[in-house]
């Protein structure tokens, strides 16, 4: 059905989605959140986001909401003793967060996205229990933000090969010290999960740990907010670390000193997953805007959405928000019918047994690459839909296509996403 909001009509096609009773009644209930709560407040994170010693505050608010509905442990298992406030839920549940959200508040949803799945999943399926038991019940109840840092500025799509951050092993723990760039949430998060190269013996392998380090930890400290183009209420800033002392507990979960390479890819192909839920919350508030302004604006005597010109904008607008949502959730189908499967054998994914799905990175990737490109295409058409009005901030248009362009550089470059695709499909013929 057509879900209605209290702030406006949504033209969401739930009838394409192949959704269960379950997962559908969960998305209501959260669109129906993100109309109530955050629509109201979206202009108010804009306006707070970018400042130098600005507070956030509208943002911060909101996220305290959004933990009392449970959304910041969506994927946390309910039966961890040490995360109890975790709804147990799948990455397609997750995803379907994320697109509400986007919805009404582009900018609240990357922060989301950061503290709910960059942080809380990756501390969750990693964490030693100890970890777990300090951080997870604050980062789910709100009195925490967390955030994730891994790209530098000369480390962005060759996180890895390019990374300068270093942490040197001492008798005591870790020193570390480095630079990170572009970091979600840098300004307001409590704690940081933070990957850093190892300092190796001259021709050893050269590996890499994962670090929790909290925002209070005595070198660390933070740049500027940065100020951006789209996205602007999204809190994000430089990482600064300084000769910063990290103890041995430090290391995120107990066994993987030096695997920081394998926590990291192990993320990246959720994260393109649960991050697609932006540009199709974008792509759908582009649609329903359009839609609803061409059928309320008159041209010569007629409804200019009833010209033969529009309506072929508002068919292709169509069909490309409902080809990207499919197929993302169907991505997300997958991804959740392999975990469940590995389940019940008793294998987690920090167990040596795992083996990712066939497909899950190219897929993961494909699904972002691709709503992301019709992110931009909608938003665009949206701002065109509205004419001279589409290019005035008193309307939503631009912030629309603003707000896109973050994905295409956000978590990985189109370019790159193309790539590894590309890389993927070769392998099955080698």
């Amino acid at each position: 059905m057509t879900q209605i909001k209290p702030n406006g009509d949504t033209y969401y096609n739930s009838t394409l989605t192949g959704l269960s009773p379950a997962e559908n009644e969960f998305r209501e209930a959260v669109w129906d959140f993100s109309a109530r709560v955050v629509k109201p407040r979206a202009e108010a994170i804009e306006k707070e986001g970018g400042k130098e010693g600005g507070e956030y505050k509208t943002l911060l608010e909101v996220h305290k909401k959004m933990a009392e509905m449970g959304l910041h442990g969506v994927t946390v298992p309910t039966e961890d003793i040490t995360s109890s406030l975790g709804l147990g839920l799948s990455y397609t549940h997750h995803l379907l967060a994320m697109e509400a959200v986007s919805y009404s508040s582009a900018s609240l949803a990357l922060s989301y996205g950061a503290h709910s799945n960059l942080c809380v999943n990756q501390l969750s399926r990693w964490g030693s229990n100890e970890q777990k038991a300090k951080w997870i019940p604050g980062l789910l109840d709100g009195s925490y933000i967390g955030a994730l840092a891994m790209s530098e500025v000369g480390a962005g799509s060759d996180v890895l090969g390019s990374m300068r951050s270093s942490a040197r092993k001492t008798d005591e723990g870790f020193v570390l010290n480095g630079n990170k760039f572009w970091i979600t949430n840098g300004p307001k998060a409590d704690v940081f999960i933070v990957y850093a190269k190892d300092v190796v013996e001259p021709g050893a392998k050269q590996t890499y740990t994962t670090f929790l380090v909290p925002r209070e930890t005595p070198g660390f400290s933070t740049g500027k907010p940065l100020d951006k183009f789209g996205m602007r209420g999204s809190p994000t800033c430089e990482l600064i670390f300084e000769d910063v002392f990290l103890p041995s507990s430090a290391v995120l979960g107990s066994s993987l000193l030096g695997k920081g390479a394998k926590v990291l890819m192990s993320g990246l192909d959720l994260e393109r997953l649960v991050l697609t839920g932006g540009p199709l919350g974008i792509m759908q508030a582009a649609y329903d805007t359009a839609v609803e302004y061409v059928h309320q604006r008159e041209q010569f005597g007629v409804r200019v959405g009833t010209i033969g010109s529009m309506q072929a904008k508002l068919a292709g607008m169509y069909t490309a928000v409902n080809t990207a949502r499919t197929f993302a959730y169907s991505v997300a189908r997958a991804v959740d019918w392999h975990n469940e499967e590995a389940k019940k054998n008793g294998i987690e994914p920090g167990d040596k047994r795992y083996v990712y799905p066939v497909n899950q990175r190219r897929d993961c990737a494909a699904a972002i690459l691709y709503a992301t490109d019709k992110a931009i295409e909608v938003a665009l058409e949206c701002m065109q839909c509205l004419g001279g009005n589409g290019y005035i901030n008193d309307y939503p248009a631009a912030r629309y296509l603003a707000d896109a362009r973050l994905y295409a550089v956000g978590a990985g470059t189109q370019e790159v996403r193309r790539w590894l695709i590309g890389r993927e499909v070769n392998s099955d013929f080698e």
